[in-house]
């Protein structure tokens, strides 16, 4: 059973919410700015609040970007209330952890029913990439690197996919001061997520974490910067129209090379121009193979990754031209997909 609903979750008078057993399962983004109050503090004061699934870090820490349960946890429970901000991309932590949640409760006889506290999309509507080949890990949803969708869209996607059959309510992201006040990127969404132009940049700069460079991982600016200890700045990379590669040198505080002092390239933004990170990031990581053999790419990166195509240009088999075309078919096959569970009048589009 699928519903969306334009009331807050405050108003929302099912049994279960006014006098069941509720669990939040929430990130800081849970924060209303009309209440000055956190998403669990509703039924804290109704009385009915069991638990809150939580990350463990504190704010930026990197233990921050993952809730962590089990699905006994999820037993005895009436109802249980999400509401993350999600970064517009398959591979986000929090994200995959919510998936973890539909995937367990799909599995139980009964169990409670599932909420859906949308929000904005910070990474907008832009899609970007290819659908999984081969059969995802089970959190892992079979939409574009970065999908277009907002959570709740997201979430009736993947539940469709494995068949669920349990109750999933959407509380519409145009319903609650986050989706009318505040900016989506306003409380961080995750300890590597800071700022304006990380979700735009993460699709593809998360690419980097499973290779021997790092995407700034430690240091203010993850995802506008990458470097490594080994890595030369001295020549001048491949940019699209409206980015500037700056050389540059930074040290992170934690991640790989922590302490150490890395060699790279700040990732600039012009105003206003458009940024498929993706192919950007998978043009670079190729610039850097072809320059030093010091580059190294794991099995995890492929796996992410997930295609085919994508993976030979990596390997240095084909040219970016091709990549390219390939990526441009596979978005349009994507975008047609997700009309299906669209729940805003706005729609998924490509760069063109």
């Amino acid at each position: 059973m699928f519903s969306f609903r334009t009331t807050p979750i405050s108003e929302q008078l099912d049994r279960g919410l006014l006098n069941g057993r509720v669990a939040c399962f929430c990130t800081p983004g849970s924060w209303s700015s009309s209440s000055q109050s956190f998403l669990e503090d509703i039924f804290r004061a109704r009385g009915n609040l069991v638990r809150v699934f939580s990350p463990a870090g504190a704010e930026f820490s990197p233990e921050a970007g993952h809730i962590d349960f089990s699905i006994e946890e999820l037993e005895g429970l009436d109802a249980v209330v999400v509401e993350i901000q999600d970064c517009g991309s398959r591979y986000f932590g929090p994200t995959r952890d919510v998936l973890r949640l539909l995937s367990f409760r799909a599995r139980m006889e009964e169990g409670p029913s599932i909420y859906i506290v949308d929000h904005i999309n910070p990474a907008g509507r832009v899609v970007e990439g290819t659908i999984p080949v081969l059969e995802p890990d089970a959190w892992t949803p079979k939409v574009a690197h970065r999908h277009g969708l907002t959570l709740g869209e997201l979430c009736n996607l993947y539940c469709s996919e494995i068949g669920a059959r349990f109750p999933l309510h959407v509380i519409s992201a145009l319903c609650s001061d986050a989706g009318r006040d505040l900016l989506p990127w306003a409380i961080a969404p995750a300890p590597d997520l800071p700022g304006l132009f990380s979700c735009e940049m993460y699709s593809g700069g998360a690419l980097w974490t499973e290779t021997s460079v790092t995407p700034g991982i430690g240091t203010p600016r993850p995802y506008e910067y990458i470097g490594a200890p080994f890595l030369s700045n001295a020549a001048v990379p491949p940019s699209p129209q409206g980015v500037l590669m700056r050389p540059c040198s930074f040290q992170p505080a934690w991640g790989m090379y922590s302490g150490q002092v890395c060699h790279g390239y700040q990732i600039i933004l012009l105003p206003g121009a458009p940024y498929h990170s993706l192919l950007h990031t998978i043009q670079l990581m190729r610039w850097v193979a072809d320059r030093d053999s010091r580059f190294e790419i794991s099995p995890a990166l492929l796996d992410r990754i997930d295609d085919p195509v994508v993976s030979e240009y990596l390997r240095g088999g084909i040219t970016f031209d091709i990549v390219q075309e390939h990526v441009k078919l596979e978005e349009q096959k994507w975008i047609r997909k997700a009309k299906r569970f669209l729940l805003y009048d706005d729609a998924p589009y490509r760069i063109k």
